[in-house]
């Protein structure tokens, strides 16, 4: 297959050229560098088929079939690592150990005038340097605040402002409660989730941040699961609490909210009725059937202020301001005015939260 192409994790990483997949789709949907793209060498189909042949004939039997599969598809698969590669002729390939299927790959690459590398180990070299990372420690402080609190769009400010940030909730695609994942795209797998966790840890922490903010979350977001070490220093840490009026609030979630359908709400209301109780759980019923979204609201509050109340009651460093009446922008400015928060040494340029 030509010149050895396979190189160490950290190599690979600080080297230039496209990231690319070459696991079966099944396996990229579980899980994957981000940014990478896939380009798989067998289908979910012809890996379980190759998969059994190894079990049950061995490995000889299992590499004749795989060649018989890919045969037909070289031309097609060798476009598409032109396409991927476009003005840059470098490429950096890994499969599930860095084993035939990324060095198949590699191999064919070079037959089009592209300079390949192979991630030693694979995939499972990148996931065990992701867990790592996950119970390695971190500058994380919180930005903590009662539902409707507008914390969401006050951490993206920041980060407009050069605060190093990572968007939890952004990340899952979810808002973190019963309704949390009205109006959004299907959550990653928590895999993935936390790949893209770490991958944005690790850009702050190589632009040299003295603090990463995050949303105060439960260990679930979603689906998402925060990494357990992860989410061990985010209980230890310091905790900002944005207050605000209640009637702001309620007019925050209405604009979230009120545009989803009242069909979903009411599917996500009555997930949680148990925990409402009867007499709220109908009260928030009649107001999202006449479309009163406020009322269903302000139904609401009252349980999840007290769920809050009791987790931020575990916080060993807190402090508090109020920011009624600010909207996200001048509230971020008003927490680096009061030097609550700090911004990065140097511009971050292309942040993905």
């Amino acid at each position: 297959m030509g010149a050895k192409t396979t190189t160490d994790f950290n190599t690979f990483r600080r080297a230039a050229g496209r990231l690319v997949d070459v696991r079966s789709p099944g396996e990229y949907q579980q899980g994957h560098w981000p940014g990478a793209i896939n380009i798989p060498l067998f289908s979910d189909e012809q890996r379980a088929e190759v998969g059994t042949t190894y079990k049950q004939q061995g490995r000889h039997q299992a590499v004749e079939l795989g060649l018989e599969l890919v045969g037909p598809a070289l031309a097609s698969l060798a476009r598409a690592l032109k396409e991927a590669a476009a003005d840059d002729p470098a490429l950096r390939i890994y499969c599930w150990r860095g084993g035939m299927r990324s060095n198949s790959m590699a191999w064919l690459a070079t037959q089009v005038d592209l300079k390949p590398q192979v991630l030693e180990g694979g995939y499972k070299t990148y996931r065990r340097w992701v867990l790592e990372q996950c119970s390695r420690p971190w500058p994380v402080k919180l930005l903590g605040g009662r539902t409707g609190s507008g914390k969401t769009d006050l951490l993206l400010a920041l980060a407009n402002r050069n605060v190093a940030v990572v968007d939890l909730e952004g990340l899952a695609h979810h808002r973190g409660s019963s309704f949390g994942g009205l109006g959004l795209p299907d959550q990653p797998t928590t895999e993935h989730y936390e790949n893209r966790l770490v991958e944005a840890l690790e850009q702050h922490r190589h632009a040299g941040a003295q603090e990463i903010w995050m949303e105060a979350e439960s260990a679930q977001v979603g689906r998402c699961r925060i990494p357990r070490d992860l989410f061990q220093q985010m209980q230890a840490a310091e905790v900002l609490e944005i207050q605000r009026s209640t009637e702001e609030r309620v007019a925050q979630l209405v604009a979230v909210y009120g545009h989803q359908g009242g069909q979903q709400l009411a599917d996500a209301t009555q997930r949680i009725s148990r925990r409402l109780g009867p007499q709220r759980t109908q009260r928030a019923l009649e107001a999202i059937a006449s479309q009163d979204w406020a009322t269903a609201c302000r139904a609401m509050l009252d349980y999840y202020d007290r769920c809050y109340d009791h987790e931020l009651e575990q916080a060993e460093e807190r402090r508090s301001i109020d920011l009624t009446g600010l909207d996200p922008e001048q509230s971020a400015d008003q927490l680096l005015r009061d030097q609550l928060i700090s911004p990065l040494p140097e511009p971050l340029d292309g942040i993905h939260l």
